[in-house]
């Protein structure tokens, strides 16, 4: 760490301070509050990518690697602030803990990926369990942190920025989020074909297997829970996780229990599995994973048209994906009132390639008219590209904001 480089970060701490101060945090926060709650409030507009990568002012000085990953978020927060979206800047900076895992990966088996040529192009894996025997390889999951290496880190940061924001200590499992649907991890240790043919072939093995990883994460996150590392700044929902049931996030370090805290699933490994066998071979092995949390948001990319009946069993659900490849009409008739709706257009549309504003508008506007009953949010996502384009995405807020206006859903 060098002097120039602390004071950098230090600036750009205290710009990002500023826009976290700001009155209209305060009106987001009650907002999503209300909207999570099954409230009527005015349609929530969530940016949640927009090709960082691309824009000039993503480009860091620092090189001191944590120095330069705290600048990498100031200067995305400052960009992003410039949206107008309704995405929350909260006023902490959070440092993760060093949790202790297998060398190889959480299950004690390494996957290898075999990069493209192409700059950013897609990666393709080489799963590790290849016959059924070799899933004895696989390895207990515990939650263990390296306390000695965590406390560096955390002075690092606190002596950094301490005196301008709150530094916040992320304890938690690492068994939450893609770690913790199973799909995920089950698609990358099996194969994404291999997988489905074992829910024919091969089907009381894949039930073991599934057994395993579903007690192996619940064993994670309830010694997680015992040691008190989950904390307010735990909550996720793939969007702002405020609900008026739940505390807000915050940045106190009191422990909470997995019932106080948003937690989020999804299976898109499971897109080309039909209903039934999407039900027996990964819903039910996610619900007692989901149960153990305050409130849940179900879905990422994959299409839930079929599949909302079933999510139903989710006793704590609360928000259900509508992708881009979703029937929206369909789903808004099977999520009604019931639960929030999270639409989600297709990023090539909006802003992928070109910008097209009556293209925007048209779909916005059959879209969101086959939501106007529901508790809809917008989130624009997964941007891998904007051409390098930097008012591309206020453009999309500015006209989805219009839209929503037009229909009276502003």
């Amino acid at each position: 760490m060098t002097a120039q480089e602390i004071n950098l970060v230090r600036d750009l701490a205290q710009q990002y301070l500023a826009i976290c101060q700001k009155d209209v945090q305060r009106e987001r926060r009650d907002l999503w509050r209300r909207h999570n709650s099954l409230q009527r409030t005015r349609t929530p507009v969530w940016v949640r990518a927009f090709a960082w990568q691309e824009m000039p002012q993503s480009q860091c000085v620092c090189t001191d690697p944590l120095l330069r990953s705290m600048e990498n978020f100031f200067r995305e927060s400052l960009f992003r602030d410039t949206f107008g979206d309704d995405y929350i800047h909260e006023p902490w900076y959070v440092v993760p803990a060093v949790i202790v895992t297998p060398p190889e990966g959480v299950w004690g088996l390494r996957v290898e990926w075999h990069a493209s040529d192409e700059p950013r192009g897609a990666r393709k894996w080489d799963p590790p369990i290849k016959s059924p025997e070799d899933v004895k390889r696989m390895v207990e999951p515990h939650h263990v942190v390296d306390e000695a290496r965590t406390a560096e880190r955390l002075a690092r940061v606190q002596d950094a920025v301490g005196d301008i924001l709150s530094v916040v200590l992320d304890r938690a499992t690492v068994f939450r989020m893609w770690n913790a649907d199973i799909s995920t991890e089950l698609a990358k240790l099996r194969g994404l074909e291999e997988m489905m043919w074992d829910m024919v072939d091969r089907p009381a093995w894949l039930h073991e297997l599934l057994a395993f990883m579903r007690d192996g994460i619940l064993q994670a996150q309830a010694e997680a829970e015992a040691a008190g590392d989950w904390r307010l700044c735990n909550h996720q929902n793939q969007s702002a996780p405020y609900a008026l049931e739940l505390q807000d996030p915050s940045p106190s370090p009191t422990s909470v229990r997995r019932k106080d805290l948003w937690t989020f699933c999804a299976s898109q490994e499971t897109t080309l599995v039909g209903p039934a066998m999407f039900n027996e071979f990964m819903l039910q092995y996610q619900i007692p994973i989901i149960a153990n949390f305050g409130l849940a948001a179900y879905g990422c990319c994959e299409d839930l048209t079929h599949k909302i009946p079933l999510l139903r069993q989710i006793p704590n659900l609360r928000r259900i994906a509508v992708a881009l490849t979703a029937n929206v009409a369909k789903c808004a008739e099977q999520i009604g009132t019931d639960y929030v709706l999270s639409y989600r257009p297709s990023p090539a549309d909006m802003v992928g390639y070109g910008w097209d504003e009556e293209r925007v508008r048209r779909i916005l506007r059959r879209d969101l008219e086959a939501c106007r009953d529901c508790y809809v949010d917008i989130t624009l996502k997964d941007v891998e590209t904007v051409q390098g384009d930097t008012e591309r995405v206020r453009r999309w807020v500015e006209t989805t904001r219009s839209v929503l206006d037009e229909l009276g859903m502003g």
